[in-house]
């Protein structure tokens, strides 16, 4: 072969299928559908009010008016899926968050609403977690030295769960990282009679920077110290699949790593060694810097999220939590 002939394309031409919109549609090995979108909400402990969170453009708190307007107006363009984060009424908050559990506290009340208003036209499951509910913001009950206790938590963790699942919940999401608290959550539900109501844990949670803005939202940033002792490592990616596997075997029904874009490695890991639907939580500090950036124009936004949210995809995960899950279908970005 001359050297000339060695730079004539062969009959293999990749991009023969990249010729065209249509033609690219066609082939394309990923696709995103608003089904897999699930929209996170803060509900204020009160029937009306709006509240917007500085550090994350587009989002507010809400009363539970206000909330099914927005969720009404949201179904419309197609997100069907909804989770819910609650905050404590002035003076409610104590060392062990026993307001998490109350039926007239924030989520409850929200999912009763939600549910009379929706029925089964909308997917309701709410965050369980104790921040936002204890005096010093950690996750779990406090030793005399600041030391976050597992097993005594549990059973406060449990108590909230099926609070919401009494409420009207379809899933709960235990976000705290205590150890055992999927075994917990699913004794305690299926003993008080809820055991339809699935468990999304949070299995793949790490002690992350990307939180700032939701601990504004949520008012659940901790007092004193920091969550390493009982988020993961950012480092490790076996201890990852390990957690998942845990949760498997506690009785999960489907699993989530957050934050999301920094760890499609942990997600695309997480997804070949199970088999339960997998999340991604695009969380609020990857929502708030591509705003940011956006505002100032040094981004397109639509085309960022719909990257990112397919990058989520690509990597395994087959549902999508995201501040951008509105916007997103408002926009036609996706």
């Amino acid at each position: 072969m001359n050297p000339v002939d060695a730079t004539v394309p062969g009959r293999v031409r990749p991009r023969r299928l990249r010729h065209g919109a249509l033609m690219r549609a066609m082939v394309r090995e990923t696709r995103l559908h608003p089904s897999q979108l699930i929209m996170p909400h803060f509900v204020l402990p009160t029937d009306e009010g709006r509240e917007p969170i500085a550090s994350m453009p587009g989002i507010e708190r809400m009363g539970r008016t206000e909330l099914l307007r927005r969720i009404e107006a949201d179904a419309e363009l197609g997100v069907r899926n909804v989770l819910i984060f609650g905050l404590a009424a002035e003076g409610e908050k104590d060392p062990h968050g026993t307001a998490s559990s109350h039926a007239e506290g924030a989520v409850p009340r929200a999912v009763q609403e939600i549910k009379k208003h929706f029925g089964d036209d909308l997917l309701v499951i709410t965050d369980v977690c104790l921040c936002a509910y204890t005096d010093h913001g950690h996750c779990g009950f406090l030793d005399e030295h600041g030391e976050v206790l597992n097993d005594p938590s549990l059973a406060q963790l449990a108590a909230m769960a099926v609070a919401h699942a009494q409420a009207g919940a379809d899933v709960v999401a235990p976000s705290d990282m205590m150890d055992g608290r999927v075994a917990a959550l699913r004794d305690a539900l299926d003993a008080a009679g809820c055991e339809t109501t699935a468990i999304l844990s949070y299995s793949v949670k790490y002690a992350s920077a990307y939180y700032g803005p939701f601990r504004d939202a949520a008012d659940s940033a901790p007092g004193k110290g920091d969550r390493q002792g009982y988020q993961m490592d950012v480092a490790n990616v076996q201890e990852a699949v390990r957690e998942a596997l845990l949760d498997v075997e506690e009785g999960a029904d489907m699993l989530m790593v957050k934050p999301a874009l920094a760890y499609l490695d942990v997600i695309r890991a997480v997804k070949q060694a199970t088999l339960l639907p997998l999340a991604a939580y695009n969380v609020s500090g990857e929502y708030s810097a591509v705003k940011a950036a956006a505002e100032r124009g040094w981004l397109d936004e639509g085309r960022i999220v719909r990257e990112n949210l397919l990058a989520m995809s690509r990597a395994g995960a087959d549902l999508l939590i995201t501040y951008h899950a509105r916007q997103a279908l408002e926009e036609g970005w996706l």
